[in-house]
């Protein structure tokens, strides 16, 4: 996706967050060791993520192969310093009785998709040799689709993304950030279910938590469907119209250790909207009309990262400028207020950067 191209514009090119949905994928992130020379080696990569994309998917260009970089908080400030995204911050941790979401260790994020698993294994193999001892890995995880789009706990999952043009306006950065037009915030979770305790409900107490039938994937009606049901608290809705992400969650496990879970991955514009989601689902809507899914399932990682446009990525040096010296501290639990930036009529909402990248 990009802006057409204007006398006074440079077309920003976004990285692949709109990629389709894929039947692999792997999740992996990493922190930034301290050492300084780490910096001038993640900074080089930035330019050459894309090459490295297309020597692997070369080998298939069939197989749908993408990968999307993601920055944290604390490391954008090492690695560019000012001007920052304007809503980047560490993820914030909610409690709420007994259920939390944790906030874990991560400055990079790489979602790497494809068709094939070998091709997202390639890509990560690649990678990891590329920065070698400038990173530490926190976290890999394999995704995988499961029969029909389905996660383990065995409801369809992804039903209401936006599609067509409607992608771009719910993840794409516009002129409310004009700098960093183009980009994308992630959040990401970690979920491990108790299928045991899941499984021994009935289909109809599994739909109500749900909020959609098992078999058929219809939206339970209003009338019968609980105000805490999973699909009623992650409905956003400002000024009327309903705020939506694009999610490309993944099953994953290991069932010799009896490991099941989700791998939660939300794209937007804005982070808010995913924070006002987690909010409604661990402390409830209104407070204690919590999520009963987190009754069965639990997170064990928590992440925010932002995705800078392909544009930008691609015009990053060696070259460091003095990097900000701390990272603004994440309030203690989001803002239950929710707005979206807007989007001018007529267009995707991408923006432009005028003048010269900065970064260099």
């Amino acid at each position: 996706m990009s802006t057409p191209e204007a006398a006074d514009r440079l077309p920003v090119l976004a990285q692949a967050v709109a990629a389709p949905l894929t039947r692999a994928a792997i999740f992996l992130v990493a922190t930034l060791n301290p050492e300084p020379e780490n910096r001038a080696t993640l900074r080089s990569f930035c330019g050459d993520l894309a090459a490295l994309v297309r020597a692997v998917e070369f080998r298939d260009l069939e197989g749908g192969l993408s990968c999307v970089m993601g920055f944290g908080s604390d490391a954008w400030n090492r690695l560019f310093g000012p001007p920052r995204p304007v809503e980047l911050h560490p993820f914030r941790e909610i409690r709420a009785g007994a259920r939390h979401a944790v906030s874990t260790p991560g400055d990079l994020l790489f979602h790497i998709r494809a068709e094939r698993m070998d091709l997202c294994f390639e890509l990560a193999t690649q990678v990891m040799a590329r920065l070698g001892n400038a990173v530490s890995p926190v976290d890999e995880v394999q995704g995988f689709r499961y029969f029909d789009d389905r996660d383990l706990i065995g409801f369809v999952d992804g039903t209401e993304n936006p599609r067509g043009d409607a992608v771009a306006e719910a993840v794409l950065i516009g002129d409310e950030d004009s700098e960093f037009a183009g980009g994308s915030y992630v959040i990401i979770q970690k979920y491990l279910h108790d299928l045991g305790a899941w499984n021994a409900l009935s289909t109809e107490a599994q739909e109500r938590i749900i909020g959609r039938t098992k078999l058929s994937d219809i939206e339970l009606d209003d009338s019968v469907k609980p105000t805490s049901a999973h699909n009623a608290l992650t409905t956003i809705v400002e000024d009327g119209k309903e705020v939506k992400i694009l999610r490309d969650n993944m099953p994953f496990g290991r069932p010799a250790h009896g490991e099941f879970g989700t791998y939660f991955i939300g794209y937007s514009r804005s982070p808010r909207t995913i924070e006002q989601m987690l909010e409604n689902m661990f402390i409830g809507r209104p407070p204690g009309n919590y999520d009963r899914l987190l009754d069965f399932s639990h997170a064990v990682t928590g992440n925010l990262f932002f995705v800078p446009s392909a544009t930008f990525l691609e015009h990053v040096t060696e070259d460091q400028t003095q990097p900000a010296a701390e990272s603004p501290g994440p309030p203690a639990v989001a803002e239950t207020s929710l707005s979206i930036p807007s989007v001018r009529e007529g267009s995707l909402g991408i923006g432009s950067l005028k003048g010269d990248i900065r970064h260099e």
